[in-house]
């Protein structure tokens, strides 16, 4: 399992580091203030009545980079950071998130895949632990892999869900960078700040679908005879 240990450590490393450069990124924009005064709340309510959608409520969630869209309540989840703030971080965060919604009122098939697959992730990803170990293990003793085989199409799953995640955030993205841009919500200083936050945040979703690749595949390669130190 040494292997194994290797990979996930070095995928820690990676995403920490990712997520400490989100942090310091977010923590600079909060300093560019938007010309127009909006706060994160009313940049959200701006951008969903320009795209026709009046079925959406923005609220305020509490905790840090805890901005979320709930597809099943409608409501755009901002947390305390960005609901009040008036920044190009704060509009950066709330357009996002109603880039999802736009999503979802369009009828975006990867957001609609993404969303059938969750119950099914969902499971997999609170047992596949349990059932790689003791796949492992019963191939140690017996040689059988039929565990170790179910282990490794849970884990596939949920790597699936990553890469399926990967287009729907980088598309919510650009669909809030447009809508800044071409409305003139954001000046062309405050684009930059949005942009390189966005960029950021973007970076820890292909960081995470990256690492449940790398540990896929050395879970495949013991599955096919690869060694298991």
């Amino acid at each position: 399992m040494t292997g194994y240990y290797l990979i996930i450590g070095i995928s820690m490393l990676i995403s920490w580091l990712v997520s400490s450069r989100l942090k310091s990124k977010f923590e600079y924009y909060s300093n560019v203030h938007l010309r127009n005064g909006l706060s994160g709340k009313e940049v959200a309510e701006k951008m969903l009545r320009d795209n026709g959608i009046n079925d959406v409520q923005v609220i305020s969630v509490p905790g840090q980079l805890t901005d979320h869209y709930n597809p099943q309540d409608k409501t755009v989840n901002l947390s305390e950071g960005v609901y009040m703030q008036r920044n190009a971080a704060a509009a950066a965060v709330a357009a996002h998130e109603c880039g999802h919604a736009v999503q979802h009122a369009v009828g975006y098939s990867m957001l609609q895949l993404r969303s059938k697959l969750v119950p099914v992730v969902s499971i997999s990803s609170n047992l596949m632990q349990f059932v790689l170990i003791g796949g492992i293990v019963v191939m140690a003793m017996s040689g059988n892999k039929l565990i170790l085989l179910i282990g490794v199409i849970m884990f596939a799953l949920t790597t699936l869900f990553a890469f399926i995640t990967l287009p729907v955030e980088y598309d919510a993205s650009n669909r809030a960078m447009k809508w800044l841009k071409d409305t003139g919500t954001v000046t062309a200083e405050e684009f930059v700040g949005v942009k390189d936050s966005l960029t950021w945040a973007a970076r820890t979703y292909l960081v995470a679908a990256l690492g449940s690749l790398a540990q896929l595949l050395y879970f495949a390669s013991l599955l096919m005879g690869g060694r298991r130190d």
